[in-house]
């Protein structure tokens, strides 16, 4: 795949340090195939660029403001590459480098290979971020450019993933285990989504999975954030969770001690 290859992305981030290891830059590439309720980046949805409406543009980043009345551009993997290589003095420092996210950054996989092997020629440490909703060939493919997955896991009841997702869970927990066996270096990640996922019988399932089904056993548990509930006024797309709650301390500690006591570790954010 040529460097020159281009896809949709529709954000950059710097310094980035909650996306995994060291300072990392993020890049958001466009389009999603899940549907959640609590998605705090909806603008990632859409795999086109779509009209920006009163979501304020991305500052200081020249390549992203081919039009800022849209929401995603398109971009060279060499455009991209421009940006990650500015910050490779913090990379190297802190034990960062980059991490592709989305939406699903697998929807555009020739683009995200292509993004991968550039990044890895260079000696940066790569991450994907993913829904796991996609096809296992892909992931495979991408294993010998890709040193960490971060895997989200939402619901482990199907009919509920279904209902909050748009889409069954089935693929994502097969192609999970499939990685585990093949080596890939995997973070499984779980959203804590109020009165959804992060009840004590979805946690102590997912527990149960991974034992029961995996060598992982290390997880990230992301607090529930509303950050993104202006963002679908200012989109025009409804908001069907509303207004929720972020978990207090108290709350964090016992979804914690669900996969402590089982002996699952989990990494702070």
């Amino acid at each position: 795949m040529s460097r020159q290859a281009s896809g949709i992305i529709y954000d950059i981030k710097k310094y980035a340090i909650h996306d995994g290891p060291g300072i990392r830059t993020t890049v958001f590439l466009k389009g999603c195939p899940l549907d959640c309720w609590w998605c705090h980046n909806p603008e990632s949805r859409n795999p086109e660029p779509q009209p920006r409406g009163t979501m304020r543009p991305v500052k200081n980043l020249p390549l992203l403001q081919n039009d800022r009345n849209l929401i995603g551009n398109e971009v060279t993997v060499e455009q991209v590459m421009e940006e990650i290589r500015k910050d490779a003095m913090f990379y190297e420092q802190s034990g960062g480098g980059v991490t592709f996210s989305g939406g699903e950054p697998l929807l555009q996989f020739d683009f995200l290979h292509a993004l991968l092997k550039a990044a890895k020629a260079e000696g940066i440490h790569t991450i994907v971020d993913t829904t796991g909703y996609t096809s296992y060939h892909h992931l495979e493919q991408l294993m010998p450019v890709t040193d960490l997955f971060l895997y989200d896991i939402k619901l482990l009841d199907d009919a509920l993933h279904e209902k909050y997702t748009g889409v069954s869970n089935r693929l994502i927990l097969d192609n999970l285990k499939k990685l585990d066996q093949a080596g890939a270096s995997i973070l499984v990640c779980v959203p804590l989504i109020p009165g959804i996922t992060d009840t004590e019988a979805n946690l102590k399932a997912l527990a149960r999975f991974l034992l029961e089904n995996t060598s992982l056993r290390e997880i990230e548990l992301l607090p529930y954030n509303n950050m993104g509930e202006h963002k679908y006024e200012r989109i025009g797309m409804p908001n069907r969770m509303g207004h929720k709650s972020i978990q207090d301390e108290d709350e964090s500690q016992q979804k914690k001690k669900i996969f402590t006591q089982k002996g699952i570790t989990v990494l702070a954010d």
